[in-house]
């Protein structure tokens, strides 16, 4: 009984956060960010960098519109990890057909559970390394590239779970809707909302049963439950994350689903809003308009909501979290013991020694 009221008394609220890679984990600290990816020999590759923050006005920690800032940084940050990491683990050269040398980094250390294993690389390989070094573009363009892939994929998002309900809704509307404008405002909100759930719960579905994907989704389980077992006090150890829940209430998953919701609740207002400003519901142009300038919004709220969750545990909180918990039974397995080491190893290299990370 001691040593289980001294688990508890220990617990804690972690602001580090993570994001499965392919063949690896990303995590993220006040100060510090790794990546520990896989390579082709099964070692772990470590690449360690400061946790940058961008100076910015004050108004931007305000309440929402730090969800949209907060929301867009850990975009392209994951976009990079991820492009980093099908390095690392030599996806590029699967996809490609060609076998490439791998780039020795001084930042990178090669670890296989406790040795650290470094490669010595070859006159002939430093000389491909030179090559490519100068072959690659500078870095604006690099970020201008992450930005642009970001955006498309947003954009992609967007037009998934916002345009194509609206579009579906906007061919069955002359049979479902009537004179009664508040009627026909429910029935639009409720079965745009309806299709958004389906269709989000379907694309993952369906992602999940390819392979590259599944793991992922697999090293997804290793950083929750990692993230977990540091919140509880125990040592980080195998044996000790596997014993956690993979279910986290902090998930992007959680995230994701919470901003469609928080989408459905806000699309109620917005005829009953219409008509009593102008007599009439918008037509299905302007109504698209006034969805994407709500983005923003939406964004912010569900950050607001993940982050209350994330800090408190009370039966609110809970009920906030239950269907992202319900989701992610699609985008968070199990994972193996090896991924466990890839997600303890980062998150060691990103433990602050002077609780920062406390929330």
């Amino acid at each position: 009984m001691k040593e289980k009221n001294e688990l508890i008394a220990c617990r804690r609220k972690t602001s580090i956060g993570g994001q499965a890679l392919m063949e690896g984990i990303m995590m993220r600290g006040p100060k510090m960010t790794a990546m520990a990816v896989r390579n082709t020999k099964g070692e772990i590759v470590i690449e360690e960098f400061g946790t940058t923050s961008k100076k910015r006005p004050a108004f931007c920690r305000w309440p929402i519109i730090r969800g949209v800032i907060g929301y867009v940084d850990t975009m392209v940050l994951g976009y990079k990890c991820l492009m980093r990491s099908a390095e690392l683990s030599g996806l590029e050269d699967i996809v490609e057909e060609k076998p490439k040398k791998k780039k020795g980094k001084k930042a990178a250390e090669a670890v296989e559970e406790t040795p650290t294993v470094q490669t010595e690389e070859q006159p002939t390989e430093e000389k491909e390394e030179t090559k490519k070094e100068e072959d690659k573009m500078p870095a604006w363009m690099m970020t201008l590239v992450s930005v642009i892939s970001v955006v498309l994929g947003f954009g992609l998002a967007i037009g998934l779970f916002m345009l194509l309900p609206t579009f579906l809704y906007g061919l069955v509307a002359p049979i479902i809707e009537g004179d009664n404008l508040v009627l026909n405002s429910i029935w639009k909100s409720a079965i745009e909302g309806v299709l958004k759930v389906v269709l989000l719960i379907g694309y993952m579905a369906a992602i999940s049963l390819m392979k590259d994907i599944r793991r992922t989704y697999m090293y997804h389980g290793a950083e929750h439950k990692t993230i977990f077992c540091y919140e509880a006090g125990l040592e980080l150890t195998v044996e000790n994350v596997r014993l956690q829940s993979r279910f986290h209430p902090r998930c992007g998953t959680s995230f994701l689903i919470l901003m469609i919701l928080v989408s459905i609740f806000i699309s109620f207002f917005i005829d009953p809003i219409s008509a009593a400003i102008s007599g009439e519901v918008l037509p299905l142009g302007w109504r698209i308009l006034v969805k994407f300038a709500l983005l923003p919004i939406i964004v912010g709220v569900g950050y607001e909501l993940i982050k209350f969750a994330g800090r408190h545990d009370n039966a609110l909180t809970r009920i906030i979290s239950l269907p992202g918990v319900w989701l992610q039974h699609l985008t968070v397995f199990e994972p193996d013991d090896g991924m466990i080491e890839c997600a303890i190893t980062a998150v060691e290299r990103v433990i602050p020694d002077d609780g920062s990370d406390n929330w």
